[in-house]
């Protein structure tokens, strides 16, 4: 072969590779360990690298750039046959994999020592023809070589080892991470290999060990123990995945866990004797509730069972407070001759007061326990709708609740609270009311009653009333609250009429001021309790101020209205007798009665009825508060504890008290069956407005779709029965404001 001065001598392909072949023979003694085996020098480096480059940039025919590319492949594939292989067929579980993990990082560290030599191919060759890239091919050779060879070995002993570590046995963990990589890495870049060759396979010895245990424990440990049991096996399957195993497994493996040990035996642990949920709940068992809950709610739908057995004992125990209620109620009227209503002062209280108990009871359990779930919000609320809408001793939980708001707010009340105190057991009150049904009956009822606390200067604080009506307005609505806020608004109102009245006597004092004290209080009247008007033939004193009052009021309102309200009026009378005098609060009619013995020496209830123009029952009333009751004022003629027609009544000129100053109160009225009734009524008219709503604007709709919108509309101030809708419907028809279509009778058209 002829040479022309400074051109390359062309490199045999014998030649170049017998320099490569003694630099791959260096390199696997090297890897192998074996004596004598030293690094390679710089110098050597650059020979071998030299090497491939002059092969590659020859001109042709002597570019032996795919002869080099094949005989890479062929190193690879020599060194296993040889070296790698033979060595790990030979080894068994644990020290297979050992061996295995070894021969890897050489393969590895071979692939990238090769790769520096042959690294012109890459840069060039590869990039040119599009062909795997040397790490690649060599990764692909131990790939197809000795995984695909050894892979069912290989996984079957690290599912041993995982086994073996799931059975309390100490394993080299270090040694399954580093298998596991293998796994990963012979997916290439993607996690194939991993989750077909080995994943697939975890997951399903996971579920078969877990079953095996869980049937185990089911029939073993009680409900928490096994609970614990569970809870320690995810905590370990985490600490797994997170020590050896993929990221990307940990939920798969995780559901296996959840599945096997407790979807699976969910129903039979929560109904275990003794130790299942409702036992927990009887024993009050937090933490092993709390983990309870944590446990299955990374279960699907796991967590409403155990809201379902939360809600039912709610209701078992909210019964109780009712049975109970009930049984205490029915006692005393045993044992004392007493009206239910007054034998129900102590009922609503103690009632009351349990329920709120049980509310910060569960209400506890819920936030602390159970997550704050909505779940469970909505198990608390559907048991506690269930049990407080029963009623007690024949009253509704709504007056109940109106009658311990009363005591709560009223002055010397039973309820002795810091202001911290009353103001989270006023918020209670407003939650329990927002489960009971009849709002509008509470609403009724706690207006009566803080009428009367406002009227008689009786309420503990305008602080608290101003409150309550606050958190009413937030439950309910401001239409719920509006008229009692404007009883508060009159209140304070009359302080200011009352001022102007005082100032407008002092005027002219000689011909306006009366003979006696006269205080005002203006009432507007949508706001007010409805109340009995009554003509009462008032004594001279009284009618003087009513006119006085009159004329002022005229003058300053012309466009409105006055009328007298006698039975909410209070008179303070001071009484001389022989051995002192006493003063003694009352009420008008009370008055009126005993200013009649300045003429009278004796009054029967006609004679009363016919000089005060008094209704009877009135004159009953308060004719046994003066005679029958804690004050004799006057003496009743036969004696006894009942008023009858024939009754005479004699001024008691020897009474006497301890007291300088005394209250008589007149006998109680039970307004129940008139609240009850007036509800009623209330509720056919929110009906009747309720249907024209909804039929104005729809024009025309069937009967059941009538029925729903009607209920949406009123759900928030009672529950109306289907019963009263269809009665008003069929009074609206009557009333022609709807009609029946001619051709659907159940579809219902509004009449403009």
């Amino acid at each position: 072969m002829m040479m022309h001065a400074g051109e390359r001598r062309v490199m045999s392909l014998d030649e170049g590779w017998g320099s490569m072949q003694n630099g791959i023979m260096k390199l696997r003694a090297i890897l192998d360990k074996e004596e004598n085996a030293e690094p390679f020098t710089s110098e050597e480096y650059m020979n071998l690298y030299t090497a491939i480059y002059n092969m590659c940039t020859q001109k042709p025919p002597y570019d032996y750039s795919q002869e080099l590319y094949d005989r890479y492949e062929a190193a690879f594939n020599q060194y296993i046959h040889s070296k790698v292989l033979p060595t790990l067929v030979e080894k068994k579980g644990e020290y297979m994999l050992k061996s295995l993990v070894t021969r890897w990082e050489n393969h590895k560290i071979m692939v990238r020592w090769l790769s520096r030599f042959f690294n012109y191919l890459d840069r060039y060759f590869v990039q040119r023809h599009h062909i795997p890239t040397l790490k690649d091919v060599g990764v692909g050779c131990f790939r197809r070589l000795v995984y695909d060879e050894v892979k069912p070995s290989m996984r079957a002993a690290v599912l041993e080892l995982i086994e073996k570590e799931r059975d309390g046995e100490k394993v080299d963990r270090a040694l399954i991470k580093n298998v596991i990589a293998i796994f990963v890495e012979m997916g290439l870049g993607t996690m194939s290999a991993y989750e077909t060759d080995f994943e697939k396979d975890l997951l399903s010895h996971t579920a078969a060990f877990y079953g095996r245990k869980a049937t185990q424990w089911i029939a073993e440990d009680s409900c928490p123990a096994y609970l614990i049991k569970a809870e320690e096996c995810i905590v370990s399957e985490l600490e797994r995945v997170q020590t050896y195993l993929h990221q990307n497994t940990e939920s798969k493996l995780i559901s296996q866990v959840e599945t096997n040990l407790l979807a699976q035996f969910e129903t039979e642990l929560l109904e275990k004797e003794n130790s299942g949920c409702a036992a927990l709940l009887i024993d009050d068992k937090t933490e092993d509730l709390s983990r309870m809950f944590r446990l299955f709610s990374s279960v699907p739908k796991g967590l409403q069972p155990i809201a379902d057995i939360f809600k039912e004992h709610i209701q078992k125990e909210g019964m109780a407070l009712v049975t109970s209620a009930d049984q205490a109620a029915a006692t005393m009227k045993e044992k004392r001759e007493e009206k239910p209503t007054s034998s129900s002062t102590s009922i609503e209280q103690s009632f009351t007061r349990s329920t709120i108990e049980l509310y910060d009871k569960y209400n506890g359990y819920v936030k602390t326990c159970f997550g704050d779930s909505s779940q469970f919000n909505r198990a608390l609320k559907e048991a506690f709708e269930f049990f407080l809408n029963k009623g007690v001793d024949g009253n509704s939980t709504a007056q109940l609740l109106a009658d311990f708001s009363d005591k709560l707010l009223r002055k010397g009340g039973s309820e002795k609270l810091s202001d911290e105190k009353m103001e989270e057991t006023l918020d209670k009150v407003v939650k329990l009311l927002g489960y009971i049904s009849d709002k509008d009956l509470f609403g009724e009822f706690y207006r009566k009653k803080l009428s009367r606390r406002l009227l008689q200067d009786s309420s503990a604080s305008q602080d608290y009333e101003r409150s309550i009506l606050s958190k009413l307005k937030t439950q309910c609505g401001t239409q719920f609250t509006s008229r009692m806020e404007g009883m508060v608004t009159d209140l304070q109102l009359a302080r200011e009429t009352q001022d102007a009245f005082e100032r407008w006597v002092d005027e002219e004092p000689e011909t306006r001021k009366t003979a006696i004290e006269l205080n005002v209080t203006i009432l507007t009247h949508g706001f007010w309790p409805q109340y009995k008007l009554i003509e009462l033939a008032l004594p001279e004193e009284l009618i003087q101020c009513v006119e006085v009052f009159k004329e002022f009021y005229d003058k300053r309102m012309s466009q409105r209205k006055l009328s007298w309200v006698y039975s909410l009026g209070q008179v303070v009378m001071t009484v001389k007798y022989n051995s002192k005098s006493i003063e003694m609060v009352m009420q008008t009619f009370q008055c009126a009665i005993l200013l009649l013995f300045r003429t009278e020496t004796e009054v029967t209830v006609a004679s009363v009825c016919e000089k005060l123009k008094m209704p009877a029952e009135d004159a009953k009333r308060a004719l046994h508060s003066l005679s029958c009751g804690k004050y004799k004022i006057l003496i009743k003629s036969p004696e006894g504890k009942t008023i009858a027609p024939e009754d005479v009544f004699t001024f008691n000129d020897k009474f006497t008290d301890r007291s300088r100053r005394i209250k008589i109160p007149m006998p109680p009225v039970d307004e129940k069956k008139a609240t009850v009734e007036h509800v009623e009524t209330d509720r056919r008219h929110a009906i009747d407005a309720a249907i024209v709503r909804v039929m104005k604007t729809r024009k025309s709709l069937a009967y059941s779709q009538l029925l729903i919108e009607v209920v949406s509309q009123l759900q928030q101030k009672f529950s109306p029965e289907m019963k009263m809708i269809k009665q008003r419907i069929e009074e609206m028809i009557n009333r022609e404001y709807l009609e029946r279509d001619r051709e659907n009778q159940s579809v219902f058209k509004y009449v403009a």
